[in-house]
């Protein structure tokens, strides 16, 4: 027993053995024993894998049979050889191989022959082309149907109907179906092959062994013929039925998927598993050693073998499921088994769908393959990237990304969704390249007219050819995952108040707390709240302000936060603690900030229509005077715009209330306080609004 336990433990050496025995019998004479032992063995494996692919649940649990299909040829094959040499050298080829024939040919040799030939044509023309034919079709249309499958899972996940665990499992169900298939596919033809060597094999054996019994003086042709067809019909007949049985076993499976373990454990612990089996092998071998002339010893000592390792695999259920270490749960009969969700409409069942993912791209279905990275899709990779970007860029954590395709999309269309609801909408072609165009112009190249997504810059879809040609003339010219990533990257800047929660707030305070330990300290219920924390940095955020400097913005808040309950005054104080980090969000390499400035009795007069409400302070401007305000604003703003992108500067009284009102109107321009701009930095007047005379009349 621990022999075998030993034994079975190095499966794969010993399978590698078996197919170097396997080859020295195309060169080394076999006795006649081992003959008979050899062809008995071939027929009980054939036998056991028919009855593995009649009783497993799906093909998915007999998945090494085309490995298997492959070592059984080879091994037939090589008896077939070894029968040549004694039926040619020798005259006789053993016990089995003349009970086969005698049984046969029953005494007449031409119509025990001709119902050889039947067999040998109903085993090529009918089954063998007709598995070979089923796996063909049924690889093509698995390979077709694998998106549509795997759309279907992403729509369960959607819905809420499966868990990521379940979608996982499916998946990998979808892809072991397809190489299952595709295996059996190029495996039926070995199984074509081996009959169109059976048919060759008996030829040589006939004709071969009537010439060389005429040379040697053996008897009449009569006689001879008489003798060798026994040997031949015997050896074609104990080949071809284990091929009949092993191209039914293939034709089954192909009607009715992928290799997890090393091929020694999936075979061993696969056929181990259905014991049952053996044993009904064992007992069909039995039933064979009592017709009249078979070796009922040598048949009746491998029914013992099965049996007894029948009887092992029963006892010793533990072994057999250690030899197969795959991703699947094996159930008593080493039968993977899926997962099951929470019954439908139970709360179980519905509680996921009330999950909001905080980021999400869908996209059509051309677009797909740029999130697979089993097809040299880069779309996660550049996700991943964006991440750090925005990490190193802004302070905080992007949340994760779920990539999913919607039917619903054109083929080439993507959609950018923030917690749950759209933002942004675009298209891509994923085997071409965005070249973005200076100055709208063309420069020669020929493609698909389109406008970038982010800055609306006009674009054109082009040509891998013409990547070159396009950089020359100074288009920058970037991948379609490329473009979403950078798409996505906007959006999450734009809306990264959104995107911080608070659990992001308490774990940039537990990362701060490892080097800062005093300054998170000083942060806490009695003292300031955690919802005013996190409402400073969304403050911060929403006007794309870093908060990497995160503890200067905590010592402002620790500060100010327990005298004051109005977050945004809060905010404001904190903002002028990091004029640094405010001022290098405008300045260029030249040191240079483009500003615009309010003239004093403006800007007198804005402070004097400031107004406290629920909302805040607003600026309670009459509707003509603010109409002409923002006209005035905008003028100015686009006169500056000539000298690069211009701010606007007003005292810290009415930066808030007047940010607020401006970014109704011109959402792209900055309003900071003078005192949160750096002492360092070169500032240029480029505009004054001179409109405070007209309101104050």
């Amino acid at each position: 027993m621990d022999f075998i336990q030993r034994v079975l433990k190095h499966t794969d050496l010993l399978i590698g053995f078996g197919i170097l025995v396997v080859v020295a019998m195309l060169i080394v004479p076999l006795p006649h024993v081992i003959m008979d032992a050899g062809l008995v063995l071939a027929l009980a494996a054939a036998i056991v894998i028919l009855l593995n692919a009649v009783n497993v649940p799906e093909p998915l649990q007999f998945s090494v049979f085309p490995s298997l299909l492959m070592l059984t040829t080879l091994f037939r094959l090589a008896l077939s050889v070894g029968a040549t040499k004694l039926i040619l050298g020798h005259g006789d080829a053993g016990n089995v191989i003349r009970a086969f024939g005698e049984f046969v040919l029953g005494g007449n040799f031409v119509v025990g022959f001709v119902t050889f030939l039947i067999l040998m044509i109903v085993q090529f023309v009918v089954i063998t082309n007709g598995a070979t034919r089923v796996s063909e079709v049924v690889a093509r249309f698995t390979l077709d149907a694998m998106p549509g499958k795997q759309m279907a899972i992403d729509a369960d996940l959607a819905a809420g109907l499966i868990d990521d665990k379940q979608a996982k499992v499916r998946r990998k169900a979808i892809k072991q179906e397809a190489d299952f298939y595709g295996a059996m596919d190029g495996a039926s033809k070995f199984v074509k092959g081996d009959a169109i060597a059976a048919i060759l094999i008996v030829a040589v054996n006939l004709i071969g062994g009537i010439a060389i019994g005429l040379i040697n003086g053996q008897g009449d042709i009569g006689t001879v013929a008489s003798k060798y067809a026994v040997l031949t019909v015997g050896e074609g007949l104990i080949s071809q039925i284990p091929a009949l049985l092993i191209s039914t076993a293939a034709g089954l499976l192909v009607t009715r998927n992928g290799q997890e373990a090393g091929m020694g454990g999936t075979v061993i612990g696969q056929i181990l598993g259905q014991h049952k089996m053996l044993v009904t092998a064992a007992g069909a071998l039995c039933v064979f050693a009592f017709v009249p002339g078979f070796p009922t010893l040598v048949f009746l000592s491998i029914a013992g073998i099965f049996a007894g390792v029948s009887m092992f695999a029963k006892k010793n259920p533990n072994l057999i499921g250690d030899l197969l270490k795959s991703a699947e749960e094996m159930n008593q009969e080493s039968e993977p088994v899926l997962p099951q969700g929470p019954a439908a409409g139970s709360p179980e069942a519905v509680m996921p769908l009330l999950s909001v993912d905080a980021l999400e791209i869908e996209v059509g279905f051309s677009l797909t393959r740029l999130a697979d990275v089993k097809v040299g899709g880069d779309l996660s990779e550049r996700i991943a990237a964006t991440r750090t970007q925005i990490a190193t860029e802004f302070g905080f954590v992007m949340p994760s990304v779920r990539i999913r395709d919607n039917a619903l999309l054109e083929p080439g269309e993507y959609v950018i969704k923030v917690r749950g609801e759209e933002i942004a909408r675009s298209e891509a072609i994923p085997d071409r390249f965005l070249a973005i165009l200076p100055g709208g112009d063309s420069a020669g190249l020929t493609g698909v007219p389109t406008q970038e997504p982010v800055f609306g810059l006009p674009a054109m879809w082009i040509e891998e050819v013409q990547r070159g040609q396009a950089e020359i003339a100074g288009c920058t010219v970037v991948e379609p995952s490329a473009m979403i990533a950078t798409h996505l990257s906007e959006i999450v800047k734009s809306h990264a108040s959104e995107l911080l929660t608070r659990q992001d707030v308490n774990r940039l305070l537990d990362n701060l707390k490892e080097t800062n330990e005093a300054v998170v300290s000083a942060i806490g219920p009695d003292a300031v709240p955690l919802g005013d924390v996190q409402k400073v940095l969304q403050h911060l955020l929403r006007e794309r302000i870093p908060i990497r400097d995160l503890v200067t913005i905590l010592e402002a808040v620790a500060d100010f936060g327990p005298r004051l309950k109005d977050v945004d005054q809060l905010a404001e104080l904190v903002r002028a603690s990091i004029p640094r980090t405010i001022t290098r969000q405008f300045i260029g390499a030249d040191n240079k900030m483009t500003c615009l400035t309010i003239a004093a009795p403006l800007e007198r007069t804005l402070q004097e229509s400031l107004q406290n409400t629920a909302g805040g302070t607003v600026l309670a401007l009459e509707p003509d005077l603010q109409r002409q305000f923002l006209k005035d604003l905008r003028e100015q703003y686009e006169s500056g715009s000539a000298n690069g992108n211009p701010i606007l500067l007003c005292s810290a009284a009415i930066r808030l209330p007047l940010k607020r009102m401006v970014e109704r109107e011109i959402p792209a321009l900055p309003v900071i306080a003078y005192n949160e701009v750096a002492a360092s930095a070169d500032v240029e007047f480029v505009g004054q609004l001179q409109s405070g005379q007209a309101m104050a009349a």
